[in-house]
């Protein structure tokens, strides 16, 4: 088998297991049941407009970061948009990804910031290393809900 068709079997589709936003940049994050994607990012968040648009991490990677942080750890304290799981977002890199009705295209790793060492305490920001989750750009605007599907779009 060819490289390019390993690579093209993503498995999946994944699921959208939580949504949060932030009104400003040092904000709580406001969890929510669904949200309008517009070019710019999600509806009510303050975003990072292009190739930071939305941010997005792994549900599978929530119990290593609280395993390597010693503490518990939610979805709103590591400050990403969108919690999917089922799928393997490394997986996705540099492919159009469907996630409810919006299109969604992964561009840079989402580094951890050194918030992190607040939010999780000491050595959060080193449990986060390699966990941080991905930067995305809105390429089709739509609606995601909780539930939504997250599905690679087939190579050209």
């Amino acid at each position: 088998m060819q490289l390019r068709e390993l690579i093209a079997r993503t498995g999946g589709p994944g699921r959208v297991e939580w949504i949060g936003v932030r009104s400003a940049r040092l904000a709580d994050m406001d969890a929510l049941s669904g949200v309008e994607v517009a070019l710019d990012g999600l509806a009510g968040d303050h975003a990072r407009p292009g190739k930071r648009a939305v941010t997005l991490i792994q549900a599978e990677h929530l119990p290593v970061i609280a395993a390597l942080a010693g503490r518990e750890v939610t979805a709103a304290m590591l400050r990403r948009n969108l919690v999917v799981s089922g799928i393997n977002l490394i997986a996705l890199k540099g492919r159009d990804v469907r996630i409810g009705s919006a299109l969604l295209r992964w561009t840079t790793v989402c580094a951890p910031c050194s918030r992190m060492e607040l939010a999780l305490g000491h050595g959060g920001y080193a449990a986060m290393r390699g966990h941080g989750g991905w930067c995305a750009e809105v390429l089709e605007t739509g609606r995601i809900d909780i539930g939504s599907s997250v599905e690679a779009r087939p190579l050209a």
